[in-house]
């Protein structure tokens, strides 16, 4: 590719030259009036290469012609990414870019391309470059908050707050390194602050290594900013990747690292330290050697895991993960099939995501109860690599555990104890005062299953694909096996005794019905995402809609017949005429049975945007048991070309009775472009048609919590050790703190619940972009945080709430830049802004003028 920045020979001269060149300025005349030519015949294309060409050889038009330039870029982006040209698509981009380097809208634009094709490091570069350039762009700024989130997720803040795992973790490095471990490799450094505390124990050379683009930059400037560029090595590579003497010069006497998650081996800890066990450090002391000099062999910190779990039964886990309720408004559940999860260590590996979740069980909604004592489940040697590499081909091993709790088994739960050395260890227990989650193994029995005192619950331990994997499979009771998960293909014999004399023809009978059992299962069974199948159990929800849905159809019938004397058809098997039919379209996003609650009303054909087709299958099996004509029943997505042109009507001559539109996302946030897509929807219904929700009201309140501060940002130097890290990783911090569970939260309210803002969908004219609210203070103390909910009004009198007990939604908070120290009897004023879906708030107390006599 030529370079096209080079400077030519002679430059002055033809600049000279090209100044009163009337061949190119007929060019540069005749090639505008063909890119507005080609813009009104939406040839994008084609006008895009126009503006190139004018833009290129009459820089001098930037100015004029930047708003044309940028409309066409996008809309040519546009096609081209309909029709999969994403090479091309970028290509354009960096085009526009090497002619305008310093347009913010098109730098912001480009970042939003690169996140959704999952190139978040590039696309969170093009959000800084565009904030640089103006840092009150809100539309930059909201996408750089978005990406922060996945760039540096948020257990890094937690991690850093943590002053004792840190504290615990140089204790170690410092006594390895004064005993004689002179080279470090600090594997996954994040922030650097492991190298760091090597370096300051004394450590000869110190090496790290960061496969995170981002994480990688971030540790380079807090080594810089702490005086040890020179002293620390960093490499942007995974660990996997390194040699001798290519990437370091020999082999190190100890690595340390941290890249464990809540089930210990999730982010690949075995396989990163197999790989430096052979190609990156000294080998490890041996009995042979163990008088030997310290600094001639390796050694790993941490040395290695106790892993422990019991069996729980925790509601909140429960409806998170299989279905609990038998009828959801109104509907039977029967025929739905087996719906569950793809949260699950039993299931086929290409359907599960992985086979544990993560909670903070301490903070769970309603808590939890232990069903057993805590067990080992394993140890494991970091320090002895035979030991890991024959981990995952260690035998199932099955333990028995005595319950000790009656109760429904929804869970198990595991943590585990990280051995820094022989004196230190880090616990991530459901007690402890950690920044770590639990992870959970969720049981996913179709009929639940209440254990007894007197049970013992079989267990079984395995290590397959470098995972931990833990299931409850069955349940001996009073001598005999009662089996958990109907769909294992082992075995099934009624007591724990194997049969010493098998029968070869009876096995391969016994795994010809498994087979057969399993492929009907298969065929019949469904995965949910966690969030949708608390949305399935949530009865409260479904009723309301229900309601709602039901008064709204009886009114539009009513008015359809007024006066015809004829009777109403509520039979929704019954034939309607065509012409008396009422259109509702549910663009709920995921799994929705909003449709066939509509459908059910009776002379509604309803339209749902569920896109799977075994998702499709459950709604018409659902349908069909519950007596709704399959007439009656389509998917709106396999009609319409794509999602963008999801809002239309439903032929050329009807208009929608109800649009159904998802308003909230699971995380507590307003859904990105509501009320663009309300604005749209109101033009497609009927006379007295409705769309639900009609209004949303924000509700919030005023609090002071310390776990959001630690949750949000890096709280100073005390807890990072001295090190100056916060001002560099604080980079990442976004005011909104998501998945929040406010009923769980460590907080104290500092003022009663507040209205703070109505979002309205059925009418435009009532909306408005910001308001201030004024809060009275209850409470002293410092507000560090305004936690916020919704109530979602489906019609004047019917609502749901995002803060109920068996809601499907979390709840946010926005977090002050700088916690407000009140008094009771305060009152505070709330600056509540709506950007395109986005709330922010600013607080400040009001300042009250006292009239002296």
């Amino acid at each position: 590719m030529p370079n096209t920045s080079a400077r030519p020979k002679h430059g002055r001269r033809s600049r000279r030259r090209r100044r009163g060149d009337p061949a190119r300025d007929e060019l540069v005349s005749s090639s505008l009036q063909s890119a507005q030519q080609c813009l009104l015949n939406q040839d994008y294309g084609t006008a895009f290469v126009h503006y190139l060409l004018v833009l290129n050889i009459a820089p001098e038009f930037k100015d004029f012609a930047q708003e044309s330039f940028r409309f066409t870029l996008f809309k040519w982006a546009e096609e081209l990414d309909s029709v999969g040209r994403i090479q091309e698509l970028f290509d354009c981009y960096e085009q526009a870019l090497e002619i305008l380097p310093a347009d913010e809208v098109i730098l912001n634009s480009m970042g939003e391309h690169l996140f959704r094709m999952g190139f978040r490091d590039e696309a969170a570069g093009y959000f800084h470059k565009a904030l640089k350039l103006r840092p009150e762009f809100p539309e930059a700024r909201e996408n750089f908050y978005r990406v922060a989130n996945w760039l540096v997720e948020r257990w890094h803040f937690l991690m850093l707050n943590d002053h004792g795992r840190n504290q615990k973790y140089q204790q170690a490095i410092q006594k390895a390194v004064q005993s004689g471990c002179s080279t470090v490799l600090d594997i996954g450094t994040g922030t650097g602050i492991l190298g760091m505390c090597a370096k300051q124990a004394g450590a000869a050379e110190v090496y790290a290594c960061e496969l995170s683009k981002t994480m990688y930059e971030l540790a380079c400037e807090v080594v810089t900013a702490n005086g040890m560029d020179g002293d620390i090595k960093i490499l942007h590579k995974k660990s996997l990747e390194m040699e001798v003497p290519a990437d370091i010069p020999h082999r190190v006497s100890l690595v340390v690292t941290e890249t464990v998650d809540a089930g210990l081996f999730g982010e690949g800890i075995i396989e990163s330290l197999i790989h430096a066990w052979h190609h990156l450090l000294l080998p490890p002391k041996s009995n042979e050697n163990k008088f030997g000099e310290q600094s001639a062999t390796g050694r790993v910190i941490p040395a290695g895991a106790t892993v422990f779990a019991l069996a729980v039964e925790c509601p909140e886990i429960r409806r998170h993960h299989r279905l609990c309720a038998t009828q959801v408004g109104g509907l039977s559940m029967a025929a739905c099939g087996e719906i569950h999860s793809p949260v699950s260590c039993s299931s086929e590996p290409e359907e599960s995501v992985e086979p544990y979740t993560t909670e903070r069980l301490s903070r769970l909604p309603g808590g939890y109860t232990a069903l057993t004592e805590p067990f080992t489940a394993l140890t494991i040697d970091f320090n002895n690599v035979q030991e890991l590499e024959g981990l995952s081909s260690r035998e199932v091993q099955r333990i028995q555990l005595p319950v000790t709790q009656q109760g429904e088994l929804d869970a198990l739960a595991v943590w585990f104890q990280l051995h820094l050395d022989e004196e230190s260890s880090l616990s991530t227990g459901p007690q402890e005062d950690t920044c770590w989650e639990q992870a959970i193994y969720p049981v996913h029995s179709a009929k639940c299953f209440m254990l007894k005192p007197g049970d013992e619950l079989i267990v079984e331990v395995s290590c397959r694909d470098a995972y931990l994997g833990l299931s409850g499979v069955a349940v001996l009771r009073g001598g005999r096996q009662i089996h958990l998960d109907k769909s294992r293909s082992w075995p099934r014999s009624e007591n724990l005794v194997p049969n010493p004399n098998p029968n070869p023809e009876a096995e391969l009978c016994t795994a010809l019905a498994c087979l057969q059992t399993n492929q009907k299962q298969s065929k019949d069974s469904c995965l949910l995402e966690c969030s949708e199948m608390a949305l399935l159990n949530n009865t409260d929800y479904h009723q309301s809609f229900r309601s709602a849905l039901d008064k709204l159809i009886s009114q539009l019938k009513g008015k359809l017949h007024s006066g015809e004397g004829a009777a109403l058809n509520t039979d929704p098997a019954g034939s309607t005429p065509a012409s008396d039919l009422l259109y509702v379209l549910d663009v709920s996003e995921g799994f929705s049975l909003l449709s066939l609650l509509a459908a059910s009303q009776g002379g509604v054909k309803v339209y749902s945007s569920v896109e799977k087709s075994k998702q499709q299958e459950v709604l018409k099996r659902l349908a069909h048991s519950n007596g709704i004509s399959e007439q009656l029943l389509e998917f709106w997505l396999n009609r319409v070309e794509d999602e963008q042109g999801m809002l239309q009507r439903p032929s050329g001559e009807k208009l929608w009775s109800a649009i159904i539109l998802d308003c909230v996302e699971t995380c507590g946030l307003i859904r990105q472009k509501l009320m663009e897509k309300a604005s749209l929807a109101r033009c497609l219904l009927e006379e007295g048609g409705h769309i639900f929700p009609e209004r949303i009201v924000v509700h919030g309140m005023l609090v002071e919590s310390d776990t959001l501060l630690r949750e949000s940002a890096v709280q100073g130097l005390e807890p990072t050790l001295g090190f100056n890290i916060s001002p560099f990783i604080n980079q990442f911090t976004v005011p909104v703190h998501v998945f929040l569970d406010f009923s769980t939260l460590e907080c104290r309210h500092l003022s009663e619940a507040a209205e703070l803002f109505v979002l309205n969908l059925m009418d435009a004219n009532s909306n408005y972009i910001n308001r201030e609210v004024k809060i009275k203070v209850t409470s002293a103390g410092r507000i560090t945080a305004v936690p916020f909910w919704y109530h979602i009004y489906l019609d004047q009198e019917i609502s749901v709430s995002s803060l109920g007990q068996n809601s499907h939604w979390k709840q946010a908070a926005v977090v002050l830049p700088e916690p407000l120290q009140v008094q009771a009897g305060d009152w505070v004023c709330l600056n509540v802004k709506l950007h395109k879906s986005t709330i922010s708030i600013l607080a400040h107390i009001e300042i009250t003028h006292v009239v002296m006599d």
